[in-house]
């Protein structure tokens, strides 16, 4: 016998022998309000008008967990029911991209992986990422779920998206993950780096993932600085939405400037950063660093809770996702 959890906001049957929605998927939601409603079980028919067979799936909800689990054959009449959780590792160079969020029209990381994706599966599919990088925003590991019906190895899947998609998009790992996994929820922390240039030749190869720099900015200024940012803050001031709704406190646990030959370069890792937050608060050390402010005023900033009295937003290309934790 197969288990399948299926959660509530994905009540969906796929089936693997048709590899296409169920004709069925109204009187599932349907059968599914009626077991929530009573707490009880119930037996759900299901019919594939392309294969023209029907078959009965026991299903029982979980209260306490607000699920429902599907107890079925491993083989109903000939149609397999597979349903799994992929987790996707990815890579990109946001340099040309409008960021991490499909947006109609534009290229973005998740538009496109969810348009090789859909290929793959036979019809549109969904995929989650641990976050929404900014336009020309780079990473090394973003974490994204996704959920599949096909019969493919994650190690398959893997080099079918890594075949089709853009050569500035790579799918590092894919493994398979439970159905309650959620890239962005289930997110513990993340680390980001940001890398500033301020050498006095150009760097010709990497020009694409360092933010150039006319001055030289002191180091140990801002060192001092970013150790009144670290810990838990209501960081406002660093925000780039102004009609946030949300609480803006957030913990930073790390914040490391260091400097290596002619690059200068900014290390944050915390448990959720708001838009815009961490090029905002390279915006700021960086005003500390060249001498407009003193390393101690990004304390009267945190209070104030005022976008308008942070640095600038630092460029984008600077930026780099470079883990998730879970």
């Amino acid at each position: 016998m197969k288990r399948i959890v299926i959660l509530p906001l994905c009540l969906l049957l796929l089936c693997g022998g048709c590899g296409k929605k169920s004709s069925t998927a109204a009187n599932i939601q349907e059968q599914y309000s009626r077991v929530a409603t009573a707490q009880m079980e119930a037996e759900v028919t299901f019919h594939t008008p392309q294969e023209d067979r029907s078959f009965t799936l026991q299903c029982t909800f979980t209260p306490e967990e607000s699920t429902v689990t599907v107890t079925a054959p491993e083989t109903v009449k000939g149609v397999t029911a597979t349903v799994s959780g992929e987790e996707l590792t990815i890579a990109y160079d946001g340099t040309r991209f409008f960021g991490w969020e499909r947006q109609p029209g534009k290229d973005t990381i998740q538009g496109k992986l969810e348009s090789v994706l859909s290929r793959l599966q036979g019809h549109p599919v969904d995929v989650t990422g641990a976050g929404r990088t900014d336009a020309g925003v780079h990473a090394r590991a973003m974490t994204a779920n996704v959920v599949l019906d096909v019969e493919e190895t994650p190690e398959t899947i893997r080099d079918y998206l890594n075949r089709y998609l853009p050569d500035t998009i790579a799918v590092r790992e894919v493994k398979e993950a439970s159905p309650r996994f959620h890239a962005r929820y289930n997110a513990l922390g993340k680390t980001y780096r940001y890398i500033c240039f301020d050498g006095p030749v150009k760097p010709v190869f990497d020009r694409k993932y360092v933010t150039l720099l006319d001055y030289r900015p002191d180091v140990e200024r801002m060192q001092q600085a970013a150790a009144y940012l670290t810990g838990e803050h209501d960081f406002a001031s660093f925000c780039g939405n102004p009609r946030m709704k949300k609480s803006t406190v957030r913990l930073v646990d790390s914040i490391t400037v260091e400097r290596r030959k002619d690059r200068v370069i900014f290390t944050f890792h915390g448990t959720g950063f708001l838009q815009n937050m961490v090029r905002i608060l390279v915006g700021t050390l960086l005003e500390v660093g060249r001498g407009y402010w003193e390393p101690a005023y990004v304390q009267d900033i945190l209070a104030a809770k005022d976008r308008k009295l942070a640095g600038p937003t630092a460029p984008p290309e600077g930026l780099c996702l470079m883990k998730v934790d879970y």
